[in-house]
């Protein structure tokens, strides 16, 4: 049985409407959380240090080296439903956060984050630092190009949207209020979401899957992607009134979280800065790993 069909069955035996749990549901997901792996614990992935590169490829970055954040084994992650990660062969991860965060519209393909997918079989070696790596600074703090190095232990979570969670959809789209109202019983629904799966006493340093984090009083990565595109069909000289562009930008925000998942989450060393990597959903199964869009957000 797999953790909806648990959950569906668990609901309905508390005498819920199945309508009601289906639509719940439907706004629950499940993702891999990481955190630094403890004695006894399997280790899926590393964060840090000095990543395994193909024999004969060069540091990700060429002439700009990107800082390795971290690699997971897709062989060794737990499976979490509706996340289409590879069954095996290797993800590793490279953001420049500072330069990141400058690049605008932040919806092109990025130029200072990186995501590598290693087939299973491919021949590998422990990279050596780029040259010059010690002269290397981020330009407002003072920190090392290496991320010091740990081992990464991996679990499922179950994520909810942040206004289900917080019960406040003040500024969300009209259809997430109207589906507010017809969750009567969404105390109840979180509450069993909780007691089925407990969420472990431990930060997590890598997140894959689940909702975006939204960041102090930024917009969304997905609210950013919506402007976007709706801007670039209609133009800034278009005759739709501001409320029909919020409509737009409304829905296209709904369609891009119901299709588009973050590939990867993460602080950095940094205090300022928050990793958002961002997928389709469809480019994730077909391991379209170069289609990955990067959202790097301050933190205050």
């Amino acid at each position: 049985m797999d953790r909806y069909e648990q959950f569906r069955r668990a609901a309905i035996d508390r005498g819920i409407p199945d309508d009601e749990v289906g639509k719940f549901a439907d706004q629950l997901r499940f993702a891999v959380w990481t955190a630094a792996s403890g004695s006894g614990e399997e280790v899926v992935g590393q964060r840090g240090g000095l990543p395994r590169l193909p024999v004969g490829m060069e540091w990700p970055g060429g002439g700009y080296p990107l800082p390795f954040i971290a690699s997971v084994d897709c062989a060794l992650l737990p499976r979490a439903e509706g996340l289409p990660l590879p069954v095996d062969g290797t993800l590793l991860f490279f953001l420049h956060h500072e330069a990141d965060v400058q690049a605008h519209p932040n919806t092109d393909k990025p130029g200072f984050a990186r995501v590598l997918y290693v087939p299973a079989g491919t021949d590998t070696a422990v990279a050596p630092p780029p040259p010059d790596h010690d002269s290397t600074r981020f330009f407002d703090e003072d920190m090392p190009f290496l991320i010091p190095e740990c081992g990464l232990s991996a679990w499922v979570e179950p994520v909810l949207p942040q206004w289900i969670r917080k019960r406040n959809v003040n500024h969300e789209p009209d259809a997430v209020q109207d589906l507010f109202e017809e969750l009567k019983h969404i105390d109840e629904l979180c509450e069993l979401v909780d007691g089925l799966w407990p969420v472990p006493d431990q930060s997590s340093l890598l997140r894959i899957g689940g909702y975006c984090m939204k960041i102090g009083g930024q917009d969304s990565p997905w609210t950013r992607m919506a402007e976007v595109s709706v801007m670039s069909r209609h133009g800034t000289g278009s005759d739709l009134s501001t409320s029909d562009l919020f409509r737009l930008c409304d829905a296209e925000e709904s369609r891009l979280i119901r299709e588009w998942v973050p590939l990867a989450q993460f602080l950095t060393e940094s205090d300022y800065h928050y990793g958002c990597f961002l997928i389709s959903l469809d480019d994730l199964a077909a391991k379209r790993f170069d289609t990955m869009l990067s959202f790097t957000m301050f933190t205050e």
